[in-house]
């Protein structure tokens, strides 16, 4: 028989994982909404980067129409570590301190070796994504997209083939990958003295205890993303500050890390 994932798994620290509720994510989101109001100005300074990012990629792909839908997808791939500061605040208001900027400062200074291979993971991956999304789209399109209405005519609407349709699926795909091993590994690595391998596979087990919580949770994250999209990425102001800090409680409620030494 192949190695299954519990084989993998072996000889790593894993914490428990707990199961919740269908509908505990929306209590997440009701605690991040909490947190964003409590230190506003250093949670919205995150949204406003992502808005800024966003609204840069795009301009940059709306002059290489056929990068677009991978470029803007492979931006939020990385969300998970844009929001590492964000976990930093949460974690302070958890433990009924202050909190501000040295304290997000401090989380990227810290630049502790399991973030830092997260990030460059995640980075290659978004990286990765948008050069199959463009090779996809070599393939499969033949007519040169020099605008909006040739974007949605030959990619969107994929008249001469079924382009969009694979785009989806492959991207879904993907998306349904990095969610499993970053919904809550980021948060613990901050939290905790785990290595990276151990926080992936502790995410992954915490999905695969909790299915329906988690695809209502990524269901969540996809339409208020959708939603910041459709604002021309303003909506991202509010929304990453509150995935954000909501994806710090969803950490704390599914993953049992008492046990493991904090990280400083």
């Amino acid at each position: 028989m192949p190695p299954t994932f519990e084989d993998h798994a072996e000889g790593l620290t894993l914490p428990p994982v707990r199961r919740v509720p269908v509908l505990r994510p929306f209590q997440w989101l009701k605690l991040g909404w909490r947190d964003f109001t409590r230190v506003p100005f250093c949670s919205g300074y995150h949204g406003l980067a992502v808005a800024l990012g966003g609204a840069v990629v795009v301009w940059i792909a709306l002059r290489f129409w056929p990068l677009l839908p991978g470029a803007v997808s492979g931006f939020l791939l990385v969300g998970p570590i844009l929001c590492t500061g964000l976990y930093a605040l949460s974690r302070r208001l958890a433990a009924g301190e202050r909190a501000g900027m040295g304290d997000v400062q401090a989380a990227w200074r810290s630049g502790t070796r399991p973030l830092v291979w997260m990030g460059l993971i995640l980075a290659i991956a978004a990286t990765a994504w948008v050069l199959l999304s463009a090779v996809l789209v070599a393939l499969f399109v033949k007519e040169p997209i020099t605008g909006l209405a040739g974007f949605l005519r030959f990619i969107v609407l994929s008249e001469s083939s079924h382009l969009f349709t694979i785009w989806v699926l492959a991207g879904g795909l993907g998306a349904a990958l990095v969610f499993a091993v970053t919904v809550v590994s980021v948060p613990l690595i901050l939290d905790r003295d785990i290595d990276m391998l151990s926080a992936m596979a502790t995410s992954v087990r915490a999905v695969g205890e909790n299915p329906f919580a988690m695809a209502l949770w990524a269901t969540i994250v996809m339409v208020a993303t959708a939603l910041s999209m459709a604002t021309a990425m303003l909506g991202f102001v509010i929304a990453i500050p509150v995935i954000g800090h909501a994806t710090w409680h969803a950490y704390r409620d599914v993953v049992d890390a008492d046990a493991l030494p904090l990280r400083p």
